[in-house]
């Protein structure tokens, strides 16, 4: 079955192309002008992603993003003014998995959709559960707990948590986080690691300003604790 694709925007030349474009690389496409109407669908269709613009006629796109991730954690590809880093920040900040800027090249948008939906159904060969301490990540579910509770992490937040923990101890950069989740280089100051990694701590730690799961190395990158001092 075709994955389904909901795009939110309300240049409906633009939405025409992009569905025409999605369809001929076999996905199924629906698409919305306004933000109600891409709620109403995402509710009754249960898209598997949603490329959502900033900006709509009746509610921005962040709080759009916002709304959606309260109902769902479909994956989230918000569409921004281009070079404007504080939409992109303010974005992955509401949940969004992945940005890109307007104008863009429809190739890149499909690059960037398909890594989405590869990370949202993600990879039959890894099943192993990590553990460290209360907080446990299960790759084949694609659940975090921490005493038992589920934590919410977008897809995208998930990988990225997966990849320190299979180098608990280990210091890894942006860039090497970067590559090993999306495959592919940091751009000049991106900021979404830094994003990410702050809203994955919102979700995991017991105190996220003083971090004892996720640690920042100075000039160097995040690492995962194997145990925090309370769970050796």
């Amino acid at each position: 079955m075709a994955e389904r694709v909901l795009i939110v925007d309300d240049d409906t030349r633009l939405s025409a192309m992009l569905a025409d474009y999605l369809s001929g690389n076999g996905y199924a496409v629906q698409t919305a002008a306004t933000a109600t109407a891409g709620l109403t669908d995402l509710g009754r269709h249960g898209p598997d992603a949603v490329i959502l613009d900033v900006m709509l006629p009746d509610l921005d796109g962040f709080e759009t993003c916002r709304r959606m991730r309260a109902v769902s954690d479909v994956p989230i590809l918000m569409l921004t003014a281009k070079g404007d880093e504080t939409d992109r920040i303010v974005g992955l900040e509401l949940g969004a998995d992945d940005y890109l800027p307007k104008p863009f090249n429809p190739r890149e948008l499909l690059a960037r959709l398909k890594a989405i939906l590869r990370r949202r159904n993600g990879s039959a060969a890894v099943s192993r559960t990590f553990r460290f301490g209360r907080l446990e990540i299960d790759p084949g579910s694609r659940a975090v707990r921490v005493d038992g509770r589920e934590c919410a992490l977008t897809s995208y937040q998930f990988d990225l948590l997966v990849a320190l923990a299979e180098n608990a101890g280990r210091t890894l950069s942006r860039e090497q986080l970067m590559d090993m989740v999306k495959g592919e280089e940091l751009e000049a100051f991106d900021r979404s690691i830094d994003v990410h990694i702050s809203r994955i701590r919102a979700a995991i730690e017991s105190d996220p300003k003083h971090p004892k799961r996720i640690i920042t190395v100075r000039g160097a990158g995040y690492v995962l604790a194997r145990f925090q001092d309370d769970e050796r």
